[in-house]
């Protein structure tokens, strides 16, 4: 027996998030379906993490273990020919048996995109959120400072989510401007579910007018969710790297 681990990109504009679903399809039931073909066999794979219908991802990692004698560099290529054109398996490898994808993770990095203009082209649909509004990317870079760090980012967080310790540390937090782009990059060890689309979305708002830097503070202390900015759609949202001790 041994463990491969995967490296995926998916367009998540076709799927309904990465997670197996019984009503739906999700980015792991299709790479299942297509391990099965391969090994003949139903063999779970364990994801480092969820993303949500429309999400993106350009290094989601994933492992699995199997008896079958392909080199681990190898199956990129067993899946990419099975795969639909949305997947691609960019790197396999064979790891240590006690690789984990979720709990070796060290830190996450996810860009959140956004068009800024007055009309947003036809085919950023899928893979940005449109602000057309004035922005002040001072008052941004100001909030962005205030995010960076340990805090309690419980207002940061979808309501209802089953977390016990809201309290995360952002290592980086910064905004690119790229021609009409907005690119919004965070990386943390983890994130709580929604919060980088909701801390996009704060930050959006300060630079729109129509939140107050002092509002962050406000939302740290009181960690009500409504002290928060919006949720902004998932479809601006791509996971983008995820580190491990050894590079995959």
């Amino acid at each position: 027996m041994k463990r491969i681990a995967l490296v995926i990109q998916y367009d998540g504009a076709d799927f309904s998030g990465w997670q197996v679903q019984e009503n739906a399809i999700g980015v792991q039931n299709v790479i299942e379906e297509i391990l099965e073909k391969i090994v003949g066999k139903r063999i779970p794979i364990t994801g480092a993490g969820r993303t949500d219908k429309g999400v993106h991802a350009l290094c989601q990692i994933a492992h699995f273990d199997t008896e079958l004698k392909i080199p681990g560099d190898k199956w990129k290529y067993h899946f990419n020919a099975k795969l639909p054109d949305s997947i691609r398996i960019v790197r396999s490898k064979e790891v240590p048996r006690d690789f984990h994808a979720r709990y070796d993770a060290l830190k996450k990095m996810y860009q959140y995109t956004v068009y800024r203009d007055a009309i947003r082209p036809p085919q950023y649909r899928n893979y940005t959120a449109h602000v057309s509004e004035p922005l002040s990317m001072d008052l941004m870079e100001k909030g962005v400072h205030m995010l960076v760090g340990t805090h309690d980012f419980h207002a940061f967080m979808s309501t209802g989510s089953p977390v016990n310790n809201t309290i995360r540390t952002l290592d980086t937090v910064e905004i690119v401007e790229k021609e009409n782009l907005l690119l919004f990059t965070y990386e943390a060890q983890s994130f709580l579910y929604n919060m980088v689309r909701i801390m996009t979305g704060t930050l959006l708002e300060i630079g729109m007018g129509k939140r107050s830097l002092a509002s962050i503070e406000q939302a740290f202390s009181t960690r009500k969710r409504e002290d928060a900015g919006i949720t902004m759609p998932a479809q601006g949202l791509t996971l983008m790297k995820i580190t491990y001790e050894e590079e995959l």
